[in-house]
C-alpha cells in the first residue's frame, strides 16, 4: 500500500487528529521496545533506520558505509530482513542464484557492495554474519529493533519531507516519538534539501546527534543520456514522487509518471501496458535501480527492462560530514 497523503501534511487533518490516540498507544510501544538493552553478537554492530516508515535513503547510506569500511581495510558484512522475498534466513544473498521474489529487492543491490544476508530475526542474522568472519555489521533497519546491541545508529531522512505531521503510526508516518528517538541514535542524515528536513535537523541539534547531511547523485552517464528526452517513468519505491522530480531537476521531460507501492510486485498486464503507453507515445521508458531487481526476476520483467534506462543514484556527503561520519565509525569500532 501507499502512504496516505495526509501523512506528510504539517498542518494535521481530520484523519490524522482521529488516529492520534492509536498513534500515541503504537508509539508508546515501540519506545518501550527501545528502551531493551540488546545482546552483543561480538562484533561492532552499525544501524542505518529511519524515524519513520518509507523510504529515505537507507539502502544508498548502508552501501555507502560498506565502501567506506572497505576502504578501511574492514570486513563489512550487511543485515536485512528481506522485506518483499519469501526466505526466513539466516541467508547469505547470491545475485547470481536469488530473484527479488526470495530475498527481496534491496538485498540484491546491497550485495553488490559487500556480503549481504537476510533474516527475519535479526539477532540469529548478525550472529551468521559475524561467524562468517566479518569484523563489523551493518544493520539496513532495524533501530526500533531492539534484540541486537548497536555500537552506533544512524537515523536517516528525506529531506523534503521530513516526520511528515509528526504523528505515530497509523496517524502520521513515525514510528514512535521523535525526541525519544533522537535521544538514541548518534547520527541523524538529512537527505536532499527541503524545510521539512531542516526543522527535523534542528531538533537533531538540539539532542545532541551529529546531523550529516548528503544528497542522492544519479549515476552522470546516464543523465546524459536522459536529458532532453520525453520519458515515462515509473516506479515502486517508498516515495516515486522523490524520483520523478529527480528527473525533472536534471532536465528529463517526464512527460508521464506512473507510482506504484513500494516493493511493488509487478504484473504482466502492468508491465504490457506500460511498453504499449512508451510505444504509443513515443516515450522512453525510465525506473529505479530497485524496480529493476524486481523485474529481472521473470521473462516478462527482463523484457520491461530491455526496453527501460535505468537511473543508478548513490549518497554524496557533504565533506565536513563525511569526515564526521568517519570519525563516528572510528569511535563505534573502538568502543565495541
Amino acid at each position: 500500500m501507499q502512504a496516505p497523503h495526509f501523512w506528510w501534511q504539517r498542518e494535521r487533518t481530520l484523519a490524522a487528529n482521529l488516529l492520534s490516540p492509536l498513534g500515541a498507544l503504537v508509539g508508546g510501544v515501540t519506545l518501550a521496545r527501545l528502551r531493551t538493552a540488546g545482546t552483543a553478537v561480538g562484533v561492532p554492530v552499525i544501524c542505518v533506520g529511519n524515524p519513520t516508515v518509507g523510504g529515505a535513503g537507507k539502502t544508498p547510506t548502508v552501501i555507502q558505509l560498506a565502501r567506506r569500511l572497505i576502504a578501511q581495510n574492514r570486513n563489512p558484512v550487511i543485515l536485512t530482513r528481506g522485506y518483499g522475498g519469501r526466505e526466513r534466513g539466516p541467508l547469505r544473498v547470491d545475485p547470481r542464484l536469488h530473484k527479488a521474489a526470495d530475498v527481496g529487492d534491496e538485498p540484491l543491490l546491497l550485495a553488490r557492495a559487500a556480503p549481504t544476508y537476510v533474516a527475519r530475526d535479526r539477532l540469529l542474522g548478525a550472529q551468521a554474519a559475524a561467524q562468517t568472519g566479518a569484523d563489523v555489521v551493518l544493520m539496513d533497519d532495524g533501530f526500533q529493533n531492539p534484540a541486537i546491541a548497536k555500537a552506533l545508529s544512524i537515523l536517516v531522512v528525506d529531506a523534503g519531507v521530513g516526520v511528515g505531521n509528526g504523528l505515530c503510526l497509523p496517524a502520521g508516518p513515525l514510528r514512535a516519538p521523535l525526541a525519544p528517538q533522537l535521544e538514541r541514535a548518534q547520527a541523524l542524515l538529512v537527505v536532499g534539501e527541503g524545510a521539512p528536513g531542516e526543522r527535523v535537523a534542528r531538533e537533531g541539534y538540539a539532542a545532541g546527534v551529529s546531523v550529516l547531511r548528503g544528497r542522492l547523485a544519479p549515476d552522470a552517464h546516464v543523465v546524459a543520456r536522459l536529458f532532453g528526452r520525453r520519458v515515462l517513468a515509473y516506479a515502486g519505491i517508498g516515495r516515486p514522487a522523490k524520483f520523478f522530480e529527480t528527473l525533472r531537476s536534471l532536465g528529463v521531460l517526464t512527460t508521464v509518471t506512473r507510482a506504484f507501492p513500494d516493493h511493488h510486485v509487478f504484473t504482466p498486464a502492468e508491465m504490457a501496458e506500460l511498453q504499449v503507453q512508451a510505444a504509443r507515445q513515443d516515450l522512453l521508458l525510465v525506473t529505479t535501480e530497485k524496480d529493476a531487481a524486481r523485474l529481472a526476476g521473470s521473462d516478462a520483467g527482463r523484457t520491461l527492462l530491455e526496453m527501460s534506462e535505468i537511473l543508478p543514484v548513490r549518497l554524496a556527503l557533504e565533506p565536513h560530514s563525511a569526515k564526521t561520519l568517519d570519525r563516528l565509525i572510528a569511535g563505534a569500532l573502538r568502543l565495541d
